[in-house]
This record gives structure tokens, sequence and C-alpha cells, in this order.
């Protein structure tokens, strides 16, 4: 019986290793068949135009307008494809690809500075955005709005993917002059925990926070876009809610408000402080790249419960 066993066991482990590498093998075909339809692709159509990080900061600080970056994730809900931590619903795509192609006074729209070379990543991140590129480049070049320049969608990722680190002090300042001195409300995932155990927000005259799911929110998009629709004009708005988040600053600039779409800027910063040099978890806070926010529980602290005023969950 245990000879049998261990047998089937053995077989199992074999089947196993053919199915993964089978898997491997398909996988690493597709990514040949898209680089090499990427490589003339990338020649022939020309790519959207984007500012650098410092001289998107410098605009944003300079013209109080809205924000809404796009990122890996936003492009392929905008073209159909699921992440795990939001559906491709067609109502999501539509807007996504509407405020993709908008020039509306106001806002900035961000886009990430890959399309002229990747020689700035390290080389695991200049990996994935080319392989990423293969698959999405023509999306990247049909919805945005021809002849117009837009803003860097790194603003709040400038540490971890790059291979000069040392320039992430300069832009962590740049950007704590934006809301210095101003009343802010955080509007976040319920345990993304924007600042806390930090400075990043130190110098804000004040801090709120409006707390909405951590996945799967653009179910709750007109519930959160009525609840920030309470908050006084005078107040900046920084979003942190994944695709949400790039879409709200597009209907509230309309309204008079500034909202920044800045997700991750916190993780960043946590990474930029530590000296990390891997993407790492951090203690209560949910951080989808590194283990996607396991064991991450309630948060007791006085002061952080005290700054929420609504909860969209």
């Amino acid at each position: 019986m245990q000879k049998g066993d261990g047998g089937e066991k053995t077989l199992k482990k074999l089947l196993l290793k053919i199915w993964n590498a089978a898997f491997d093998f398909k996988k690493k075909a597709a990514d040949g068949v898209y680089l090499f339809f990427d490589f003339f692709y990338r020649r022939l159509k020309k790519a959207p135009g984007v500012m650098t990080n410092m001289d998107t900061i410098r605009f944003i600080t300079e013209n109080r307008c809205c924000v809404s970056r796009y990122g890996d994730a936003e492009i392929r809900l905008a073209a159909g494809t699921d992440v795990f931590y939001q559906k491709a619903e067609p109502a999501l795509m539509a807007k996504l690809r509407e405020v993709l192609g908008t020039v509306k006074p106001g806002l900035l729209v961000c886009l990430p500075d890959v399309f002229e070379g990747l020689g700035h990543f390290t080389e695991g991140d200049g990996r994935y955005w080319k392989r990423h590129l293969a698959r999405y480049r023509r999306f990247w070049y049909r919805y945005p709005a021809r002849g117009r320049v837009y803003g860097n969608a790194f603003i709040s990722r400038v540490y971890m993917c790059f291979n000069e680190k040392e320039k992430a002090g300069e832009y962590f300042d740049a950007l704590k002059k934006i809301w210095s001195g101003r009343d802010v409300v955080l509007v976040e995932g319920e345990k993304s925990r924007l600042g806390v155990g930090n400075d990043l927000f130190a110098g804000a005259r004040s801090v709120r926070r409006i707390l909405g799911p951590s996945a799967y929110a653009f179910s709750k998009y007109d519930e959160l876009l009525a609840e920030v629709r309470k908050i006084e004009k005078t107040a900046l708005l920084i979003l942190a809610m994944g695709p949400v988040a790039t879409l709200l600053p597009y209907d509230l600039a309309d309204d008079g408000y500034q909202a920044l779409d800045l997700g991750n800027i916190d993780t960043e910063y946590e990474w930029y402080l530590r000296g990390c040099t891997k993407k790492t978890p951090i203690e209560n806070k949910l951080v989808y790249e590194a283990g996607a926010g396991e064991g991450v529980g309630e948060l007791e602290d006085e002061t952080y419960q005290s700054q929420i005023i609504a909860r969209v969950l």
C-alpha cells in the first residue's frame, strides 16, 4: 500500500512538472509573438508625450489642477481585461476610455513614462514593462487624445521601480509642498492607511479620511462621489483607491475641487524611508504587491480613528 502511494505521489509530481513546463512554454511563446509585432508597431505609431516627474509635480503645484493617473491596471481594464481586485465592467471600461481621451480644463491626465525607453527602470521592472507594452501598447496609443502632452503617472511611484533611487527624496519633498498648510481629505481603501506611522502628511493643516472598499470599489462609485461632494471645495482631496481614484478627479474637476490620484504614494514612501530594495509588506497596511494584505487587521490608533469621517463599504 505504501509503495503504491509513493508511486502515485511521484506520478503526480511528474505530471505537475510537465503541466508547469507546458504552461511556461505557452506563455513564453505568446510573449515572443507579442514582442515581435510590438517591434514594428512602436516604430510605425507615435507615442503619447509624457512629462518628467518633476515637471508634473511643478505643473500640479502651479495650477492646482485635478490629477487622474493611468497605470498598467487601468489600461488593462480599459481594454476589457480583469485585474485581481477589479472586474472590467462595461461601464468602467467606457469611463476609463473617456477620461483618457478627454481634454478638460483643470484636469491633468497622467500616463507612465515607458514609451520612449525603459533604461531608467530596475532590471525587473524594465522586463515587466517590456512584456506589458508588447501586449497593451496599442491601447496606450489608441485611447489618449492626439497631440496632447500628459503628466507622469509615476509621481506617486518615485522610488522602488527606478535605478536612481536617490532622487526619490527630492520628489517626496516637492510633493509634500502641494498639501503643506492645507486641509486634506484622504479618500482611500479601508486598509490603505495613508500617512499612518510616518510624516507624509505632517505638513498638512488637518487630515480627514473617507474609507472605501479595498477591492471592487467601482461598485460603490456613485456613493463615493456623493460622499466626497459633501466636503468643502477648499479642501485638497488625495485619492488612493485603484481605478476609482483615476475616475473621481474627472467628475470633481467640474465642481471646483482639487482631487489628486496618488495611489501607492504611502507604500513608496514607507519603502523609501526604510531603504528597501524589494517590495516588502508594511505592518498594518494593505500592500497588494507584497503579500496582498495578508494579516492586515483593524487599527485602533486613536488619531487615525478620529480622522475617519465616513465609510462607504
